[in-house]
Formats: structure tokens, C-alpha cells, sequence
């Protein structure tokens, strides 16, 4: 049975000592008021281990924002996937529209990323999304089922079903935008259709799609009410306890 899952990126933000303490308050939060659904917090590398310290990951997992394409080696600043499981993470996010669009990354790459962190025991959290030219223009269903055929459909079923996908319609990302309840629905329907095709309805229907394009305590519930909208991949809204606590409650 798929998860609901309220996962916070957040980004290039805060301090160590500022992300153990945003840590700290939203697992305090947890232990008082226990969530719906899974609560997972995606946090800057250099956190990992210090985050890892002081939350109990039975309320709140633990992931990274990204890892490398390669085991090991000579690859200056980059941070590999048993890296990120040595620090005791367990979720790491792959594909994020930030990662496409700033650095370039491929669909040729995100497979060796995505079969990194598999092989490190690690869940990806794999991003898909449309940018407003395309969603203006009218290809948004095939940019995205592109994505996920050329990242992902190389994966057996069983890898396949340890994965969690999160759709980011990119124009409404740190915008103020948001895609409507509907747009939402349909885009995370069209996903699961597309998974079903290759792999059939049991695994498309035990994979959680979260939504993560400016999603906030206002509007949580309602995207969360949709049947194939499986909770949120959150930026903004994660870096302040009350906002992020808000979205979780939203189940």
C-alpha cells in the first residue's frame, strides 16, 4: 500500500547549527502531535551527520538533496551515495528541476544516481516536472512521461517499487504560483497511468507521487484530498517548524 509522505527540501539554507535546531523543533513537534503520514526532512550535506544525532527517524526521516554519479574517486566536491547512508540518512532527493536546470544534469546520469542510492539501501525521491513554456504550449504530458521512460524504465519492478516520485510543475516552484488542485490531480494521474503501462496497475497504484510546487499550509489539504496526490515535496514551507507542521497536519 502506498505512503503519504510529507518531505521538506531545504535547499541551500541554514547553517549546521540552525538545521540541528530546525530539526530538533520539528521532531519535538512529532513526538507531540503524531503525524498521518510519513515526515521526512531533506537537508544540505554538511548537516547530515549532526541532524542525524538528534532526531528520532521512527517520527522523521532523514535525506540529502542530491548525491554523485560515481562510487568513488577522484571527483572534487562531490558527496557519494554511501557517503550519504554512512551519515544515516535514508532518503536522498535525485532529479530536482534546480539540479536540471543549474547543472545540467541528464536523464543519463540520474540513472547512475538512481542506481547508486539504490544499491546504498537509500529511497530516491525522483523529481519530474514541466517548465511553463511547456505547460503553455501544451506538451506537459509528454515532457513528463519522457522523463520518467528515460530516467527510470530500465529499472526492474521490484527496484522500481522503492522509489518515490515527486511532480514539480516547475512554474510553480518559489513563484507563488501554484498548479490548481486539478492540474495537480491530473498530472499525478497521468504519472501513474504512465508507470502502470510498463510495470501494471499493483506498482503504479503502490507508488507515492508527491506534489512539490509551492505547496503551503493554505492549500495542503486540498491537494492532499486528491486520489493520486500522495502528500508533498516542500521547499520554502519546511524552513520555518509551524508553516512545514501546518502542511503535515493537512492529513
Amino acid at each position: 500500500m502506498r505512503k503519504n509522505i510529507v518531505a521538506g527540501n531545504w535547499k541551500m539554507n541554514t547553517t549546521v547549527a540552525e538545521g540541528v535546531a530546525l530539526a530538533k523543533e520539528v521532531n519535538d513537534a512529532l513526538a507531540q502531535n503524531k503525524a498521518n503520514c510519513d515526515v521526512v526532512i531533506c537537508v544540505p550535506f554538511t548537516h547530515l551527520a549532526s541532524v542525524a544525532a538528534v532526531i528520532d527517524q521512527n517520527l522523521l526521516g532523514l535525506g540529502a538533496e542530491n548525491c554523485a554519479d560515481h562510487t568513488s574517486g577522484a571527483y572534487t566536491g562531490e558527496v557519494s551515495a554511501s557517503m550519504v547512508a554512512s551519515t544515516g540518512a535514508k532518503y536522498v532527493i535525485l532529479g530536482h528541476s534546480e539540479r536540471r536546470q543549474y547543472y545540467g544534469e541528464t536523464s543519463a546520469t540520474l540513472r547512475e544516481k538512481i542506481a547508486l542510492a539504490l544499491a546504498n539501501n537509500l529511497t530516491p525521491i525522483f523529481c519530474i516536472g514541466e517548465v511553463l513554456a511547456e505547460r503553455e504550449n501544451g506538451t506537459y504530458n509528454d515532457v513528463v512521461k519522457a522523463q520518467i521512460e528515460e530516467a527510470l524504465f530500465d529499472l526492474s519492478a521490484e527496484d522500481f517499487s522503492k522509489l518515490v516520485l515527486a511532480y514539480e510543475p516547475v512554474w510553480a516552484i518559489g513563484t507563488g504560483k501554484t498548479a490548481t488542485a486539478d492540474q495537480a490531480e491530473d498530472m499525478h494521474a497521468h504519472i501513474r497511468a504512465t508507470i502502470a503501462a510498463k510495470y501494471g496497475q499493483e506498482v503504479a497504484d503502490n507508488t507515492s507521487i508527491l506534489y512539490g510546487g509551492s505547496c503551503k499550509p493554505s492549500n495542503a489539504a486540498e491537494l492532499f484530498a486528491k486520489p493520486d496526490v500522495d502528500g508533498g515535496l516542500i521547499g520554502g514551507a519546511s524552513l520555518k517548524c509551524a508553516d512545514f507542521m501546518g502542511i503535515v497536519s493537512a492529513f
